[in-house]
């Protein structure tokens, strides 16, 4: 190889995160957010118990309260008002920002993959300092390796079980955290490869792992 050819470090891949409950804990948001839409159109919402549950796609939260004929509209105005509602209240997950620098300080990229409205997922990310290299939404369980293979991911960190399966389903790593709905146990059964306490143990992990 001539010398002033670049070199790849061995541990430069590109890794990709989910963001609900593993780079950010948006329950507090997403509680308001709930608040706010069941006040608006005069439906029951336990939104303590939607905050329990986080992971799978709105709509398939709203068709718990709405009927079928209304979760669109529910689903367009819940988008429409979650930034004025959900963006403060969101805090980062402990280690969430170290995470991501340590995959760019390797020489990798950071890519967020989530089943989040895209537009709102950027306003999160870019409120709390939090600097992917890129972000796609909308993509949820199974249909999360659309985005991991175009972006030729080969590790995949997340909270819920269906994470786990994105990451199969795109032969990627499966680095699972529990601090979302799904407990170290389920993670494991659902085939996680790694399962971390928190991200705060994702920097230390990286540099170890080797492919």
């Amino acid at each position: 190889m001539p010398e002033n050819t670049p070199r790849t470090a061995p541990s430069a891949r590109t890794v990709g995160f989910d963001l609900d409950m593993t780079l950010i804990d948006s329950r507090p948001g997403i509680k308001a957010t709930y608040e706010v839409l069941s006040a608006e159109t005069g439906v029951h919402i336990d939104a303590e118990l939607v905050v329990s549950r986080l992971g799978p796609p709105l709509e398939q939260e709203l068709a718990h309260w709405f009927p079928d004929d209304r979760i669109r509209e529910a689903g367009d105005r819940y988008r429409e008002i979650y930034p004025a509602h959900a963006i403060a209240p969101t805090l980062a997950m402990p280690g969430a920002r170290a995470a991501v620098r340590a995959v760019q300080e390797a020489g990798g990229k950071a890519i967020v993959v989530t089943a989040k409205h895209e537009p709102n997922a950027k306003l999160h990310l870019e409120h709390l300092g939090i600097e992917p290299d890129a972000v796609i939404g909308w993509l949820w369980a199974e249909a999360k390796a659309e985005a991991l293979r175009e972006h030729g991911a080969t590790v995949y960190v997340g909270d819920h079980v269906g994470d786990v399966r994105g990451a199969r389903t795109a032969n990627a790593l499966s680095v699972a955290v529990p601090t979302g709905p799904c407990d170290a146990a389920e993670l494991r059964a659902a085939g996680a490869d790694v399962v971390l306490t928190d991200l705060n143990e994702f920097p230390a992990w990286l540099a170890d792992y080797r492919d």
